[in-house]
């Protein structure tokens, strides 16, 4: 049995259905059973649980051989935080596994360091030092950023107000990698032991601007007028300001300072020439709606 937590999200729920092709079992932890009402009709196992409670985690692995942490804290939204969901929530199930006897396959991300100025990459790095300490037959897979979260993020503002918003200057090459690509190299984490003790880096086939993203999503829904930036200063102070009522944009606002400033390029050639068969999907040709594998 395999145990995915964070399977109702943009990386999870693709991952629990290539595994379900492939006849594996799969228990979905989940702390809202109705939103996997879908995985569940294609043969999941569904439980309610929590990271955040270490008791509803270790109820969940009972009889597991793989755990998944696939699940993030980035949005903070429902009391949920990097700390409480990346850090706590992975070191749960960390020795969940360590009970059970299980391998298990944590979600990082590329980048993740203890002196990140983003939080989640610093619970993250935690996390996979925690991984490690343990001794548990372990792989850690680290992601760029997913193309099909910021798809939803940068396309809001053109779908509600008719103008894309530019976080920044939005002049930094970014890489964005295809959450279907990450999901089918944590399929293959699951089926080949031989990964256990190794850490696999996961990005897109190339690097593109903010400003490039925004302006490619303008032209894919039919919106001529220019974008609007958001200048650093300001997405600082948002960062700040509306942690307490609006946390998502905060955090969103947040990453948005750490894009337009820091090194966020990524080259993916050396897991791609290791895994040729990895589907390998361009943002750009997410965006203009070209088919995934």
């Amino acid at each position: 049995m395999i145990l995915v937590a964070g399977a109702t999200g943009t990386l999870g729920s693709r991952l629990v259905q290539r595994l379900l092709a492939r006849n594996l079992p799969v228990r979905v932890l989940t702390r809202d059973p109705a939103r996997a009402d879908g995985l569940a009709a294609l043969g999941a196992e569904v439980v309610r649980g929590d990271l955040r409670d270490e008791a509803s985690v270790r109820r969940a692995t009972l009889g597991v051989t793989t755990i998944m942490a696939a699940a993030h804290g980035f949005a903070g939204t429902n009391g949920s935080s990097p700390e409480t969901v990346d850090r706590q929530g992975n070191r749960h199930l960390v020795d969940a596994a360590t009970a059970a006897g299980a391998d298990f396959i944590l979600v990082s991300v590329v980048g993740a360091s203890p002196t990140s100025p983003m939080e989640l990459f610093r619970a993250k790095y935690d996390a996979e030092e925690y991984v490690r300490r343990s001794g548990v037959p372990a792989t850690i897979i680290r992601a760029t950023a997913f193309a099909e979260t910021w798809m939803g993020i940068l396309g809001e503002p053109i779908r509600e107000r008719g103008h894309g918003l530019v976080f920044g200057r939005g002049k930094n090459p970014i890489n964005f990698v295809s959450a279907t690509a990450v999901a089918a190299l944590l399929e293959r984490a699951v089926v080949d032991t031989s990964l256990r003790g190794q850490t696999l880096e996961i990005g897109g086939p190339s690097n593109i601007t903010l400003s490039e993203f925004v302006a490619l999503l303008s032209t894919a829904g039919g919106v001529s007028r220019k974008a609007q930036h958001v200048p650093r200063p300001m997405l600082r102070a948002m960062s700040v300001l509306m942690r307490a009522v609006r946390p998502a944009f905060a955090a969103q606002a947040g990453a948005a300072v750490v894009m337009d400033t820091r090194d966020m390029t990524f080259d993916a050639s050396p897991l791609r020439v290791r895994f040729p068969d990895l589907p390998d999907v361009d943002v750009r040709d997410l965006i203009a709606g070209t088919p995934t594998q």
